[in-house]
């Protein structure tokens, strides 16, 4: 088994017996489904596309062991392949293969074992093409010389089948001459770092240090790491990434000293049907892997344990993820990004004076919104919070607050079709707004201004824009503009608060920052002229 980890040899699925090494290079051969799922859950065999792949066989072990006569007894077949699925419930990949190989059942037994073969031989192609992507990757972010790489866990042939995926990345630079060393993390409590990965590294003759996970941060601080490289278990539509315990704190740790985290997976690992990380169900394992190891005792009788298998990295903590397609792109970091660019020009204005004002962008169920009390004149890409669209609940777990102001921001998403949203103070627009102010929502007319035009209203020479009060109780607010919008559907794009300043919202970002700017321009022009309705000809 020199190249694959796992093989299909006579009727039976070999792999290596992951539980006994270093120590002990066995073969385990598995024939039935209960032999599978014990192995999945013992963690024999574990690492997400290797477990894939796995699911795949167990779905052939299961239709093999249902046929007579050449007749598949399929309702048998989708009961055990259930079974597997949830042998494991974080990894996305396990109930990937098994629905991959499953969908070929109404073709018989042997179209099943055809398609998990070939998903073997994929893997490899797979792991190899993402490794090198994630290689060249970090060859351009870092320093052009001999890298030192932080590790966790394993991600090696282990893992996956054949190659791996961040550990394959490091073999990559291993063989360019680009790899100096690799830190290796223990990886509590079972080890997989110091039993898996650096066997798996003295294999390939790439230099290595064996470190205890608490020590990664003052590694990263004292001993020249240049970048941090993972597997991950599934990645949902956000880019949050589920991995072994001890990688979110190795992201943070990252983030604090400036050293790329880069995420290396396949994309069967890819979970876009879930659309956040809080939305994944993380694995608690046996209190005996924190009591005790191989044996021996190490806490006193019935000590309570926390043992998640896994943790979860929010996206803004994620330099990129690596796919066999590429590096992806980042959708709250490209979203921070864009928000930034916009808020550092409207600060330059004068606009969001101080931490005043704030920015987002809708994606899907999600809104990425400026942090609060962030001055705005010095944001980057990372100064964002998720918050749920629904109810303004923060998302994010790095510890920045979502502003009060951004139930106003939920509350056009979830009245509009709009996809980003900017509320700023402007001087014009905000001191026309407390002449115009009232007890209750009242719109005001504007009309004959060119710049009605870049406001998005039906009519191009007049707009009724509406000033809604102010309230110290700033949800209120919120509250009232969905009232507002719910009632009246074909409201401008734009609205004022009294005292307070503007939100304008539009199909981008950019489209929104210049509903602003013609509000405030057309607000300048009504202060010097002291009209909001200039006359039109009827044509």
């Amino acid at each position: 088994m020199a190249e694959s980890s796992i093989e299909w040899v006579d009727g039976a699925l070999v792999t290596i017996d992951q539980r006994a090494l270093p120590q002990e290079l066995r073969e385990l051969r598995i024939t039935t489904v209960d032999d599978l799922i014990d192995a999945i859950k013992s963690l024999a065999i574990r690492g997400a596309p290797a477990i894939g792949v796995s699911g795949a066989f167990g779905v052939v072990l299961a239709a093999r062991a249902a046929t007579v006569d050449g007749v598949v007894n399929i309702e048998l077949v989708e009961a055990e392949s259930a079974r597997v699925a949830d042998a494991r419930p974080t990894a996305v990949n396990l109930a990937w293969g098994v629905n991959r190989a499953l969908a070929q059942l109404p073709n018989g037994a042997q179209a099943v074992l055809d398609e998990a073969l070939e998903m073997l031989a994929e893997d490899g192609r797979v792991n190899l093409a993402a490794a090198t992507h994630a290689a060249d990757l970090v060859q351009r972010l870092c320093a052009d010389r001999p890298l030192r790489i932080l590790t966790h866990c394993n991600t090696g042939r282990l893992a996956t089948t054949a190659v791996g995926t961040a550990i394959g990345a490091l073999n990559v630079l291993h063989q360019r001459g680009a790899l100096a060393e690799v830190i290796v993390d223990e990886t509590r409590p079972l080890l997989q770092g110091a039993r898996l990965t650096a066997w798996e590294m003295a294999e390939a003759g790439i230099p290595h240090r064996l470190t205890i996970d608490s020590a990664a941060a003052w590694a990263m601080a004292t001993e020249g790491v240049d970048a941090v490289m993972v597997g991950a278990d599934r990645i949902t539509a956000d880019g949050s990434v589920a991995n072994k315990i001890g990688t979110y704190m190795l992201a943070i740790a990252a983030k604090r000293h400036g050293i790329p985290f880069i995420v290396v997976a396949p994309e069967s690992t890819r979970d876009v049907a879930t659309a956040r990380g809080s939305d994944i169900v993380v694995e608690q394992r046996a209190s005996g892997e924190v009591t005790g190891f191989g044996g021996v005792t190490t806490a006193p009788e019935g000590t309570p344990t926390f043992n998640p298998a896994f943790d979860v990295t929010p996206p803004d903590l994620v330099t990129a993820v690596v796919t066999e397609n590429g590096v992806l792109g980042n959708p709250a970091l490209d979203a921070g990004r864009e928000i930034a660019g916009i808020a550092r020009g409207l600060y330059a204005n004068g606009w969001m004076p101080g931490t005043a004002g704030n920015i987002s962008v809708r994606q899907g169920d999600t809104a990425i919104v400026t942090a609060s009390g962030l001055s705005k004149g010095e944001l980057d890409e990372t100064d964002t919070v998720s918050v749920a669209v629904a109810d303004s609940a923060p998302l994010s777990a790095t510890g920045r607050k979502p502003s009060a102001e951004t139930t106003i921001h939920t509350a056009v998403y979830r009245t509009t079709a709009s996809a980003a949203v900017v509320h700023v103070h402007p001087p014009h627009a905000t001191a026309l707004s407390i002449v115009a102010s009232g007890a209750d929502v009242q719109p005001v007319r504007f009309s004959g201004y060119e710049l009605i035009k870049g406001l998005g209203s039906p009519r191009p020479d007049l707009i009724d824009i509406p000033v809604f009060p102010n309230h110290a109780d700033v949800p209120q607010i919120g509250a009232d503009i969905e009232k507002y919008l719910n009632e009246h559907p074909d409201a401008p794009p734009v609205l004022f608060i009294a005292g307070h300043g503007i939100t304008a919202w539009g199909a981008t970002l950019a489209q929104a920052r210049d509903r602003a700017e013609c509000l405030e321009a057309m607000c300048e022009l009504v202060t010097l002229t002291g009209l909001r309705k200039l006359p039109v000809r009827e044509n």
